[in-house]
């Protein structure tokens, strides 16, 4: 089976489309560089379209019906959102489900400080990287800074044109030898990638000296000086001392907007498309639907890169309550039908796949691999090695998914993660499924994976919303 591209099959109105869509979701890119960034413009966008807040609804015991849109946060990391349809929910939903965070380097708890003449802060990195990507490569701060007394200062800098960035040295070439002979793994360690934030010495008056012993002690040389300049710096910013780094969230990421690539400008270059892209398109494709027979659902998550761990991520019982609530609002709750709904929803675990990279070929089958401008792209399992940590989807759901596909004309491909025992890795599919739900991984094809610059085909983005708007009016019909 040959793989169509995709931009061979739209016509002139259709390649229009395409652009606009590429702009919005660019301009989505830039606005959400971190998780709480990605809340944020999602909650302005959905408001706007009548998405009702779920606490409210629940506080005042308002009762929901048939189109009612509603939407639930949790931590400011994660969201779900339902349009109610016209079957009662126990008959199950279709869901899509993605993930909003990406690698970066995660600023630790107490991080600042001054060596050699220059300030730093300490980092960790977050998600599986390249550490030697991380280098001489200008990067921006993200995040929010919480006081004492519950002040939350927002911080994003590196940005704006006049904004400063920061950056990880590296060793010149000249004196690299032996770090060149490191594997790559350990070019760069962990440890090492700590952001230079400064250079410049806090300028302190001196007194005059008339030669007592306590003015020989003034003479004496202050220390990190340079780190002291940036707390002042800090301090007349944003008003926070040293000790607010305890309660901080600060996310180094790459400095810089989403850009058009390619002369052709077919592909989009940027930091964090994955799964950001398939949240984009998961996102649009709910708010282009109209009245739908089964509850449309949207989930985007957080911590899928460590592992879908912690509160906000999808091992947590946040989206099981939010089911529960809903279920509640429209006079339907019972824990029975709650897991009737549950195990018979369907899901598009929406993740992006790896692109075959011609650089790169010996790393893929050619027959087994997603292709830039190839369309959708299906994973029936993801996992490593032996389909370890997989969701791997039954052939009956398949079928059902290609013939919705093929009735709305959807350019779709199927692929693996990469040649069988080279690697692999997973989704939240797996976790979705302990439900009992049919469940398989979809999305966009993605260059550079990980990196801090990833592509994507415009082409590929745009299919995926219409195979998302496809799967949300039909899954479930007749299967």
């Amino acid at each position: 089976m040959e793989t169509k591209n995709t931009w061979e099959t739209y016509d002139e109105k259709q390649l229009q489309e395409v652009d606009v869509f590429a702009k919005e979701y660019m301009d989505f890119l830039n606005n959400g560089k971190t998780e709480r960034e990605c809340i944020d413009t999602i909650v302005n966008q959905i408001e706007k379209e009548g998405y009702q807040e779920l606490n409210e609804l629940v506080k005042n015991n308002m009762a929901l019906k048939c189109g009612d849109k509603v939407y639930s946060v949790w931590m400011n990391k994660s969201i779900v959102m339902f349009q109610i349809g016209e079957q009662p929910m126990e008959k199950g939903m279709n869901i899509l489900g993605a993930h909003i965070d990406s690698p970066r380097l995660d600023v630790k708890q107490n991080p600042l400080y001054e060596d050699g003449g220059f300030a730093y802060l300490d980092t960790h990195y977050y998600g599986g990287v390249k550490k030697y990507q991380w280098v001489a490569i200008p990067l921006a701060l993200h995040g929010v800074i919480v006081k004492k007394d519950g002040t939350t200062v927002e911080v994003n800098i590196g940005e704006n044109e006049d904004d400063p960035v920061f950056f990880v040295s590296d060793l010149l070439i000249h004196l690299a030898q032996e770090q060149l002979e490191k594997k790559a793994s350990k070019v760069i360690e962990g440890e090492a990638l700590d952001i230079v934030i400064g250079n410049k010495p806090l300028i302190i008056e001196k007194k005059e000296n008339n030669g007592s012993d306590s003015d020989k002690e003034t003479d004496k040389p202050e220390k990190d000086l340079v780190k002291k300049n940036i707390l002042a710096i800090l301090k007349d910013a944003y008003e926070i001392e040293e000790e607010d780094f305890i309660s901080a969230e600060l996310e180094v990421v790459p400095a810089g907007a989403a850009r058009e690539a390619g002369f052709d400008k077919s592909m989009i270059l940027s930091y964090g498309q994955d799964d950001r892209v398939c949240a984009f398109s998961s996102l649009k494709a709910m708010l282009e639907i109209e009245k739908t027979e089964r509850t449309a659902c949207c989930i985007l998550v957080d911590k899928e890169e460590i592992g879908s761990v912690g509160a906000t991520g999808m091992q947590s019982k946040f989206f099981e309550n939010a089911v529960a609530e809903v279920m509640n609002l429209l006079g339907e709750y019972s824990e029975l039908k709650l897991r009737r709904c549950l195990s018979g929803s369907c899901m598009l675990s929406s993740d992006v796949s790896s692109a075959f990279d011609p650089s790169y070929a010996s790393s893929f089958d050619k027959k087994n691999v997603a292709y830039l401008g190839g369309g959708m792209v299906f994973n029936k399992f993801t996992g490593s090695r032996g389909k370890s940590g997989s969701n791997d989807a039954n052939a009956e759901y398949l079928a059902h998914i290609r013939a919705i596909f093929e009735k709305e004309n959807i350019n779709f491909q199927t692929a693996e993660l990469g040649k069988v025992d080279l690697g692999g890795g997973g989704t939240i599919a797996y976790i979705l499924a302990l439900y009992g739900m049919n469940v398989i991984d979809s999305g966009v094809a993605v260059l550079n994976m990980h990196a801090p610059w990833e592509a994507t085909s415009k082409a590929d983005v745009y299919e995926t919303k219409r195979g998302y708007v496809a799967f949300l009016n039909h899954a479930g019909e007749a299967f």
